[in-house]
């Protein structure tokens, strides 16, 4: 097994673990960002669409109501993901959704050609970025669209929390990830899809204010996301100072009601298959 194939099994273990929980905090985040990458992306009807990294379904459903009569297919590493998102396709009546359980990294080409790839908040999980643009490629029809959503700039009240839990991350490859890779700008990602072989990347911009009711509504959402990977890696000892700390953190930048509100930027790079 090569460093690749290990990071995405740590990935699918991280959202398998947080699946039940995840977006389920009650705090309006993945789908105001999913509604703005579906918009980018303006999918037309009877088209057929690729959501890359589906989850449990915040972008995948907006899209299945954009294209209806076309469908979405779902793709996703973490098999518990999968299995949520069906629940609520059949909860939902939502029929012109299929699953298939795979790899961002590299999906598998006998998937076909689809109009468009949508794939929101997940580029960055991925071993190497610029290889899993190259393979996306193939799956785009000419003419076709491909939508990647990433964050934009951080409010500095984000980083001032971040900050408490950054000296426990394994330091993460500049060239992929951080200001000094394509992560780190609008021009970045626009060049990441170029180089990825797609024409006229663009940004769409979009500002999400995120409120939380109070510290205990914050860490349940950092605990279903992506960041609980954060927690994991700090060691037992210091996990009660890093808590405390948090908390000292969040609050004082609390409102007179005690909820704490911050805004978070995200970009939407859009490009074409030629």
């Amino acid at each position: 097994m090569d460093d690749r194939d290990e990071a995405e099994r740590r990935t699918a273990r991280l959202f398998d673990t947080i699946a039940t929980e995840y977006d389920s905090s009650g705090v309006d985040f993945f789908q105001p960002i999913a509604a703005g990458l579906v918009a980018a992306l303006s999918p037309g009807r009877g088209e057929r669409w690729l959501d890359l990294g589906c989850g449990r379904g915040a972008v995948l459903f907006p899209l299945a109501a954009a294209v209806d009569p076309g469908r979405v297919l779902g793709l996703d590493v973490a098999p518990a993901m999968l299995a949520l998102a069906r629940a609520a396709a059949v909860e939902r009546g939502v029929a012109n959704v299929e699953f298939v359980e795979g790899s961002a990294q590299a999906p598998d080409p006998s998937l076909g050609q689809f109009d468009g790839i949508a794939s929101s908040l997940v580029l960055f999980f991925l071993p190497d970025p610029l290889e899993a643009v190259r393979a996306w490629l193939p799956l785009v029809r000419p003419g076709g669209t491909v939508g990647v959503t990433t964050f934009g700039e951080t409010d500095p009240r984000w980083r001032d929390v971040d900050a408490v839990l950054q000296p426990f991350l394994p330091k993460r490859d500049a060239r992929t990830s951080g200001s000094q890779g394509p992560f780190g700008s609008d021009a970045g990602m626009e060049q990441l899809l170029l180089d990825g072989g797609f024409a006229s990347a663009r940004t769409v911009s979009q500002r999400v204010d995120v409120v939380f009711s109070g510290f205990d509504q914050w860490l349940a959402f950092s605990m279903s996301t992506g960041q609980r990977a954060a927690w994991l890696a700090v060691p037992e000892a210091d996990l009660a100072a890093a808590r405390e700390e948090v908390a000292t953190r969040l609050m004082s930048h609390a409102r007179p009601d005690g909820s704490i509100s911050f805004e978070q930027v995200v970009r939407h790079t859009v490009a074409d298959r030629e």
